[in-house]
């Protein structure tokens, strides 16, 4: 690593003899291979921007030009060229350094990045600002081929073909978001890489005939001549249809050429875009092989490339499996995702009933609105989706589904907090703005074995939306059917929690016990509706209530249950245990549990506050 612990900006960088660049990537890759194996995160994704992200840095100084990413998963280059090198051992980790951009860590993270497609209408927000402000910088957006399948790209690149505002527009295309990308963009992006180029003579004749006398005229008149010619054999592209100077595709591993076309880019006085071609997972064969497994992975050996995993079954996996036995029940029943077939385990749905299984890319919005039209006309849809991503399609969900009180099961994969992945994915506000949807029921599973029970209620016994919401990962204690939601009979508080949250409140409650306090704690399968028939007879025998929940404070389910027991003029010494009204950082879910007041320990002594208050 001789050469990567020697820079640290954007001088050292533009220093370095060009001859060493190769050996420069080359070490960007082993350093990361080693240091994602240790913490996981997002590999394939940076090994196959090491070169591109290596030249952007060269260009441009991104401490005062602006470089956007979109997702943002792969930043990981463009931080350990910017000074943060020492922080990767704290990659994802509490406290330590975010798997994404964050301008907070550096002045060179121009924006907090982790969703897709909204890359150009920042970066032109940018441009925009800079003319509005008389200030000198280049914008640059670098977007997947992958986030280009998200509506919000086209309205972004619409808008900034027509401003002429000088920015970069930089398309990553290697063919892949997590799984292979589908639809009609991805067959136009793979007839593009076939175009000739012709870029280099365009260059060449400019400088030449500038350096006539009346020669930057008839290089104008000349280029309207070529460009109507070009028009004919070639065909316009897409991209030069909505105001773009198109320059591509090249390949997007061969540092010469991306840092000419960079700097060819950079001069020009209007929107470009620079198409891209790179390979997900360059330069590590496992990567290479399985750029789906090595999106995002875990903590792995580095040699072999095998995953360390406990070989535990996820809520994920449950839920493909119990969508293909439902799918042999029920001919009506398909599934449709965003770009996620094996995030939210539907590869053997997929596999097995293909004409049934609906990936529409990354476009949740599209998801929900198709899903409404196959609910209309008699289909069983079922949306699968991150808890994170379907905050994109909130208008749809309340215009496209539930206003006409259509059947479509959202299954909300992640639900709840994530972990290292950190506050752009943590699912942790479907409660609120699923709860003021009217017609809208939402069930929480506790475990696998009830994911499997409420997702065949959903699709078999219930009519209109209904959301099921699950976490990330394994089980952890409740792992079969509980015969009564009073999970523990008390006399002294009613504890009430739902989802895999109601472990940490059986651990309050074990701890409680050894003090000679007796709870009683209640799990609730729905949020909405909620079954106040349940809660209010245990409110007046205990006297005192918890809520406990894994969402913001604003809409949440204990502030709900109070109002509606002081309706019922019940009022007791009350406390709402929820994540409060901010965004949580990253760090494993155990860790972040503690931090914001809802484990086991720290719901104990929320209790006995309670028990300390009169009424």
């Amino acid at each position: 690593m001789q050469l990567l612990e020697q820079i640290n900006t954007h001088k050292q960088l533009l220093a370095l003899d060009k001859a060493k660049l190769p050996q420069l990537c080359e070490e960007i890759r082993r350093f990361l291979v080693d240091q994602v194996s240790k913490t996981g995160g997002h590999l394939a994704s940076n090994l196959g921007v090491v070169e591109l992200t290596v030249a952007i840095e060269r260009v441009f100084d991104t401490s005062k030009d602006r470089l956007l990413f979109d997702v943002g998963h792969q930043s990981y280059v463009h931080k350990l060229l910017t000074g943060r090198r020492k922080d990767f051992a704290t990659l994802r980790c509490l406290g330590g350094m975010a798997g994404f951009p964050k301008p907070s860590e550096s002045p060179c993270d121009a924006f907090v990045a982790g969703h897709a497609s909204s890359s150009v209408s920042t970066a032109l927000g940018m441009a925009r600002a800079r003319t509005l402000l008389g200030e000198d910088y280049h914008v640059v957006a670098v977007i997947g081929d992958g986030a280009l399948t998200g509506g919000l790209a086209y309205e972004g690149l619409n808008d900034a073909g027509e401003s002429n505002e000088p920015l970069i527009v930089i398309l990553n295309d290697n063919g892949m978001s997590i799984n292979p990308n589908v639809g009609g963009l991805s067959k136009y992006l793979s007839f593009l890489r076939t175009r000739p180029g012709y870029f280099r003579v365009k260059k060449a004749y400019r400088t030449v005939t500038y350096a006539l006398p009346g020669g930057r005229a008839f290089y104008d008149f000349t280029s309207k001549v070529k460009d109507r010619y070009k028009g004919v054999v070639l065909g316009t592209t897409f991209f030069e249809e909505m105001g773009f100077e198109y320059y591509g595709p090249i390949d997007g591993h061969d540092i010469n050429k991306l840092e000419y076309m960079l700097r060819l880019a950079r001069e020009r006085k209007g929107p470009v875009l620079l198409h891209v071609i790179t390979q997900k997972g360059r330069g590590y064969k496992p990567a290479e092989k399985k750029p789906d497994i090595f999106h995002g992975i875990g903590v792995f050996d580095p040699g072999s490339g095998r995953v360390q995993s406990k070989g535990k079954i996820s809520f994920s996996d449950t839920f493909g499996k119990t969508m293909c036995e439902l799918a042999e029940e029920e001919p009506r029943l398909c599934a449709v995702t965003a770009a996620m077939v094996s995030g939210t385990g539907l590869s053997a749905f997929a596999e097995k009933y293909p004409k049934r299984c609906f990936d529409v890319g990354i476009a949740e919005g599209h998801a929900v609105s198709m899903a409404g039209g196959l609910a209309k006309q008699g289909i069983i849809p079922v949306v699968a989706v991150y808890s994170t991503f379907l905050q994109r399609a909130y208008d749809m969900i309340l215009q496209d589904v539930a206003m006409q009180n259509l059947h479509v099961v959202f299954a909300l994969d992640r639900a709840g907090l994530v972990g290292n992945d950190g506050e752009t994915h943590h699912g942790v506000f479907d409660i609120s703005f699923l709860r003021s949807i009217p017609n809208m029921q939402i069930l929480c599973p506790s475990n696998q074995a009830e994911l499997r029970q409420m997702l065949r209620k959903a699709v078999l016994e219930m009519d209109g939306p209904v959301a099921v919401r699950y976490p990330r990962g394994c089980d952890g204690e409740l792992k079969t059917l509980p015969e009564s939601p009073v999970l523990r009979e008390g006399k002294d508080i009613t504890m009430i929690s739902y989802g895999i949250l109601t472990n940490e409140l059986m651990d309050a409650a074990e701890l409680l016990s050894q003090e000679g306090i007796c709870p009683e704690v209640i799990k609730l399968d729905s949020v909405k509706p909620i079954d106040m028939d349940l809660i209010i007879p245990s409110v007046k025998k205990t006297g005192h209530l918890l809520v406990a929940e894994e969402t913001v404070r604003n809409g949440c389910v204990g502030r709900e249950i109070s109002a509606l027991l002081r309706a019922r003029d019940i009022l007791v010494p009350t406390r709402s245990c929820n994540l409060g009204d901010a965004f949580i950082e990253h760090g494993t879910v155990s860790q972040l549990y503690e931090l914001v007041g809802v484990d086991g320990k720290a719901l104990a002594a929320a209790a006995k506050e309670v028990l300390s208050d009169e009424a």
